[in-house]
């Protein structure tokens, strides 16, 4: 008997989580809505989500906001959420960058901070810089850290959901003895996130971008390494290992370049921006003068300098290769192009679109979209927020206990 009661109690207590976590999610989608709709999507009763509301309200996650329309009878209370109720941050280590960036609960970018740094190469300095952006953002908001639900880190390597902050040996080699998830849980003392980079960009389309109609996506990163993250039924689909779309790794020219990871003629070896900018600089007929950067490229292309617009060609050209076995493998309703690169628009989309209509069936074809981000440079950075959001969303327990009338 006393089992038992352990045992109801336990269940219990797992419901009310269960209930809590439900009732916080549909108060965030709708933005505001009134408890007795509530109870009618639910159909809980109306005392159970009296009580809930009731809890979340004195956390300040949700408050009352006002009166709603009558449908005959008393006007309902509408309960709204508080975006603003608590802080996340989301970093992103590109290959040669780190940006760190502090939203609110609606992904809305309240400061960022960005700089240069070599990340494949000197794990320890760019740690070390997460932890100064990360204090420079916070100072410039005056967030406390009690106020901060966790920290979300893209990182341009696999992810093993085993062991989410070791980096990919075979990708990142000089990142093997260090676990980026243990060392900033260790200087933060918050929850933290990992997950690869082109992941989080989907799950960024997903929440606020081109995925927002609730369609299942792929997001390709076009940067110095090649990756994809796929969005299925609402969520990151990662695989078995970790490894799902890892784009760059498609050997698509057996007679290609060596690439780092063993293969040859990688798509990464061919259309990453250090073999884009060194083609840019050979067909500019000038070996002596430097690589131009990507936002040259770009405006050379706009501009029509023809040694651009062939560099943009040849990238349509080989990720369309790319992208027509992924249309006929996942046939998903969108593909989103990120990366500065993709900031050419049709200019790249046109070439890509003719690569892939040679290649891909023409029903994948017809059903998929594809388009450039609107995101900008701070969709990675704000995925990896939007990964500790989602995260708090399904757990509520993840968000700071705080009560209504401190400083959020």
């Amino acid at each position: 008997m006393r089992m038992g009661t352990v045992e109801t109690t336990v269940d219990a207590a797992g419901m009310r989580a269960q209930n809590s976590s439900l009732l916080l999610n549909m108060i965030w989608r709708e933005r505001q809505i009134s408890r007795a709709e509530i109870a009618r999507r639910t159909e809980l009763s109306p005392s159970t989500v009296s009580a809930i509301v009731a809890d979340l309200e004195h956390s300040g996650l949700v408050r009352s906001i006002g009166a709603g329309v009558s449908r005959g009878g008393r006007r309902p209370t509408l309960i709204g959420f508080c975006d603003d109720a608590y802080s996340i941050l989301g970093v992103e280590l590109g290959a040669t960058h780190v940006t760190v960036i502090l939203t609110d609960l609606r992904g809305r970018v309240r400061v960022q901070r960005h700089a240069a740094q070599a990340v494949r190469d000197d794990p320890k300095g760019t740690l070390q810089k997460v932890k100064e952006l990360v204090h420079e953002c916070l100072e410039a908001e005056r967030v406390p850290r009690r106020s901060v639900v966790g920290m979300g880190v893209a990182v341009p390597s696999p992810v093993h959901p085993s062991a989410p902050g070791r980096l990919s040996p075979l990708i990142v080699p000089a990142w093997k003895d260090y676990d980026v998830q243990d060392w900033l849980k260790s200087a933060f003392g918050m929850p933290v996130f990992v997950d690869n980079d082109a992941n989080l960009g989907a799950l960024s389309e997903c929440y606020w971008g081109a995925g927002i109609g609730g369609e299942d996506l792929t997001y390709i990163k076009l940067a110095t390494g090649i990756g994809s993250g796929f969005i299925i039924h609402g969520d990151v689909y990662r695989g078995s290992g970790g490894t799902a779309g890892e784009i760059g790794h498609i050997a698509v020219d057996p007679s290609g370049p060596q690439c780092v990871c063993g293969l040859r003629g990688c798509l990464v070896t061919l259309i990453g921006t250090g073999p884009l900018l060194e083609r840019a600089r050979e067909l500019m007929g000038t070996k002596s003068r430097r690589s131009p950067t990507v936002k040259e490229l770009v405006e050379g292309a706009r501009s029509g300098e023809p040694a651009a617009r062939q560099v943009i060609d040849s990238l349509g050209h080989y990720l369309g290769i790319a992208v027509a076995g992924l249309l006929n493998l996942l046939n998903p309703a969108i593909v989103v192009l990120g990366g500065e690169i993709s900031s050419v628009g049709d200019l790249l989309l046109d070439p890509l679109r003719a690569s892939v209509r040679k290649r891909a069936l023409s029903t994948s074809m017809a059903e998929t979209r594809i388009v450039t981000s609107a995101l900008g440079d701070r969709a990675i950075a704000v995925g990896a927020a939007t990964l500790v959001l989602q995260a708090a969303l399904r757990n509520r327990s993840l968000f700071p206990i705080q009560h209504v009338g401190k400083t959020a």
